[in-house]
């Protein structure tokens, strides 16, 4: 899997290693970012630094900036997006103190680090830069729905929060490991900063979604595939907008759903059901028939953290029969996770 050249915010470059900031939170559904940095980028993260209040952990080393900027840290990671992406006053002493200590600050929030003036001034008075993962690349284009060449997939969800990320990079990892020419395209500020490039697909004006989706999958060889990261859930009564624009602009032509076993409710919005399978396989080539005729579905990543091996493996294997698809737990491996490459490949 190569994560070197990247279209979009290709001249990212991220000072490392990373102290994981989680702040005071208590929701560890709002820790994506320091939990994928962990998984995926764990030789880069020195420690992590929370506040009293705080009980999430993504434990590794509990390390003041100090601490962390002398065992090497050279920025610190907002690991945390609570609902609407903003910086809360709890949190802005402690990113002040990593300022104080020699480190960078690094942000994927919807709030620009600058636009806090205390965080402004310290990094002027100290010398240190303030980096905004989830800035958009200038000068994206409105979609074209032109036929780009290569191959393309892109991980759907039933809902958000629940495994495309996680998918996608496991998706990449498996085609490299059979010489299957492959790019993992981040479209999230986690994956981006896994990656070092890509672009935050939910900061882009909506009129040129599709455009970026299409500028992060170029053209190429026939035998390429990019895996692509997927944002929201077009069941999503808030992303759903994110969703649709990435799915018309990667033009996929293999899309694998991901689904967390046991959610009932889409989250952030109490009264939503999760939609089931059969109706995210049916919306999502629907829809994505428009870009793609030939789009199809390749199977299901199920996120089985909550289960044991025994009972996720009988339940991977009932909703196998029964749909007739490849399901798997990329996470988990083995192998029902090589059916399910192997149907991706086709």
């Amino acid at each position: 899997m190569h994560m070197s050249s990247f279209p979009g915010n290709a001249q990212l470059r991220l000072p490392t290693p990373y102290l994981l900031f989680l702040g005071d939170t208590v929701e560890s559904g709002y820790a994506k970012t320091a939990f994928g940095l962990r998984d995926w980028a764990g030789d880069k993260c020195v420690g992590e630094y929370r506040l009293a209040a705080g009980t999430v952990t993504a434990g590794l080393a509990e390390l003041t900036p100090a601490e962390g900027y002398a065992r090497g840290a050279r920025s610190m990671v907002i690991g945390v997006a609570p609902g609407g992406g903003g910086i809360a006053p709890s949190w802005v002493p402690a990113l002040v103190e990593a300022l104080e200590a020699g480190l960078d600050l690094i942000s994927g929030m919807h709030v620009r680090l600058g636009d806090v003036p205390e965080l402004a001034e310290a990094a002027a008075k100290h010398g240190r830069r303030l980096i905004d993962v989830r800035v958009p690349p200038a000068g994206l284009p409105v979609g074209t729905g032109r036929k780009r060449t290569g191959k393309r997939l892109l991980t759907v969800g039933t809902d958000c929060a629940l495994g495309k990320k996680y998918t996608a990079l496991s998706l990449a990892n498996a085609f490299a490991e059979r010489g299957v020419d492959a790019d993992f395209r981040a479209t999230g500020q986690t994956g981006i900063m896994i990656a070092g490039g890509g672009i935050p697909m939910d900061a882009v004006v909506s009129d040129f979604e599709a455009g970026a989706a299409e500028v992060l999958s170029p053209d190429a060889a026939p035998d390429h595939w990019d895996v692509i990261e997927g944002q929201g859930s077009l069941f999503h009564p808030a992303y759903a907008a994110v969703s649709l624009g990435l799915l018309h602009g990667s033009q996929p032509d293999v899309i694998v759903v991901c689904h967390q076993p046991g959610r009932a409710e889409i989250i952030g919005a109490p009264g939503y059901a999760i939609p089931s399978l059969e109706e995210t396989i049916e919306l999502n080539l629907l829809l994505g028939r428009r870009t793609n005729p030939a789009i199809r579905c390749a199977g299901i990543a199920f996120n089985t953290s909550g289960m044991d091996a025994a009972e996720a493996d009988a339940l991977m294997e009932a909703e196998s029969k029964r749909l007739g698809l490849p399901v798997a737990d990329p996470i988990r491996g083995g192998a029902a996770f090589q059916k399910l490459v192997d149907n991706c490949i086709g």
